[in-house]
Order: structure tokens, then C-alpha cells, then sequence
């Protein structure tokens, strides 16, 4: 069988009961690694589980599926995710693979940013759709998300952005030569992705068009949500280019047209303070 497990959000511990007693039995354990990441290493993992792990990159999973899956339907093999283990739509593929070879499946779920970004007191139920925001190249700057934020925000609904990792990706210059040399990981912040927020509003601007948010709209920043050191600074899309939250990992919330009472006093828990001393309310936000 194979099983898909999930990891949750934070350390080796995240990882359910029944997650656990799975992978200890299976005969191969894949470890995805370019999803997500937990504030973890390799190594922590296999002294937690009791197991070797074989680091699974996006190469390995989408084009060789095939290894991964070999001599599942007679033996167990576990896949371990990240956060849940559909967080991730490439991870469907992998099920519909298995299906195809008459290997069976099952699928342990754990939390996941999709539900985990709750912790910021913005209700789940008022999020639309979630966005991915990617590391801007000198030739390669694209927009076409911001549309979902502005349908999002017509609706009055949250908007989750999701940040872009970069993690064995190889530069153009490797990649046409085909030599197997890979650049250092990335992570995009939180700082980042704001910066790239506000190039978008101006170049609107600069069209003639009104852009569904400003520099003023009320955000969220959130970093290693699920992690000891988890934190959480909500104040204006400006603010969001300078705030410090840390290591990553990173995601960013651009709330709603409306916020409910609750939540905006939720939100001033997180305000980000005005000076090292003062805390500032977000109430007139």
C-alpha cells in the first residue's frame, strides 16, 4: 500500500499517531522536500520516526513517480508531506499514478497552512481563493494573481498568499548546459512579496487603472505558523515591507473588503508596534 502522510506545520512531533505507527511499518519512507519544509532537518525527522528517510525532490516525484511507487502493491511505501498531504496539487498525481498500477492508498491528514493561518483570529470561512506569489527575474514579473485578489476583495473575502520556495532549482546558464548544479535554497519573506505587491499597484496606477488595494490595505504576515517561534504582525501592505518576522517559512493575508469586529480584535493582538515601547491599534484600518 501507499500511504500518504502528512507532517503538520512544525517539528518532527507534529506528525499524528496513527502517521507515525504507518511509517515505522513501511519498508521505504520518501520524504517530499520542495513543497514546504518543516524548521526541522532530515535528521531530526529520522531519530524522531525511527526511520531512514529518501529525500523526494520535485524531479523525482513528478517525472520518476514510477520509483517511488516500485513494488508498492507488495510491500507498504509511505510518502511524507508537509503540512497535509493534499496541500499540494502534484501530490494528486502520485494517487492517480497508484491507482492506474491498481496500488492502493491511503491518505493520513495533519494540519496544513490552509487551516493553520486561523491562528491570526481572520475566520476560514472568509477566504477566497488562495494565491501563489513567485520570485520576480529580470524578464519574468508576472501579475495574473493579483486578478484572484481583487475577485477575492470585490467579495469582501481574505485573500491566503501563498510564498514561493526555491529549493534545487538550477540557473538558466546550468540548465541549457545540462550540468546538475543547483543554486542555494531560497525563501521569499514576507518583506519581499509586499515590495512586489506594491510594483503591481504602481504599474496599475501608472495604466490608468484602480487597483483593488493600496499601500494603506490591512495584511497579515505570518512566519513558521506552527512552530514554537511562530509569529504573526498584522498592520498595512506598507508595513509589510519592512516588518522582521524572522526565518522562514513566510505567508502573507490580504484581508477582506470587510473584517469582522471579532477579528480585528483579534488582529490588534498581532498589531505591529509604532515604536519599540508602543503598540498602535489597527482599529481605523
Amino acid at each position: 500500500m501507499l500511504y500518504l502522510i502528512g507532517l503538520g506545520l512544525g517539528d518532527a512531533k507534529d506528525i499524528t499517531v496513527k502517521g507515525l505507527e504507518a511509517v515505522r511499518r513501511c519498508s521505504r519512507v520518501y520524504l517530499e522536500a520542495y513543497t514546504s519544509v518543516l524548521t526541522v532537518g532530515k535528521e531530526a525527522l529520522e531519530e524522531f520516526y525511527g526511520r531512514k528517510l529518501i529525500l523526494a525532490d520535485r524531479e523525482e516525484v513528478e517525472q520518476e513517480a514510477d520509483n517511488i511507487l516500485k513494488d508498492a502493491d507488495i510491500s507498504d511505501v509511505a510518502f511524507l508531506v508537509v503540512g497535509d498531504p493534499f496541500g499540494a496539487t502534484t501530490h494528486s498525481d502520485l494517487v492517480l499514478r497508484a491507482t492506474k498500477l491498481g496500488i492502493p492508498y491511503r491518505v493520513i491528514h495533519n494540519a496544513s497552512i490552509m487551516n493553520a493561518v486561523g491562528c491570526c483570529g481572520l475566520q476560514l470561512y472568509k477566504f477566497g481563493e488562495t494565491v501563489s506569489i513567485v520570485f520576480w527575474t529580470d524578464t519574468w514579473r508576472p501579475e495574473s494573481f493579483f486578478d484572484k485578489v481583487k475577485k477575492n476583495r470585490q467579495n469582501g473575502m481574505h485573500t491566503l498568499c501563498l510564498l514561493d520556495i526555491k529549493v534545487k532549482e538550477q540557473s538558466l546558464e546550468n540548465l541549457i548546459k545540462g550540468r546538475k548544479i543547483y543554486e542555494p535554497p531560497r525563501y521569499m519573506s514576507v518583506n519581499q512579496a509586499a515590495q512586489q505587491l506594491l510594483e503591481i499597484i504602481q504599474n496599475q496606477r501608472i495604466r490608468g487603472e484602480e487597483p483593488a488595494i493600496t499601500e494603506e490595505t490591512l495584511c497579515v504576515g505570518l512566519a513558521r505558523v506552527g512552530a514554537d517561534d511562530q509569529k504573526i504582525a498584522a498592520g498595512t501592505l506598507q508595513q509589510m515591507c519592512t516588518v522582521d518576522l524572522g526565518e522562514p517559512l513566510h505567508s502573507l493575508i490580504i484581508t477582506g473588503g470587510s473584517i469582522h469586529p471579532i477579528e480585528m480584535e483579534m488582529l490588534n493582538l498581532f498589531s505591529i508596534p509604532e515604536n519599540s515601547s508602543e503598540s498602535q491599534s489597527i482599529d481605523g484600518l
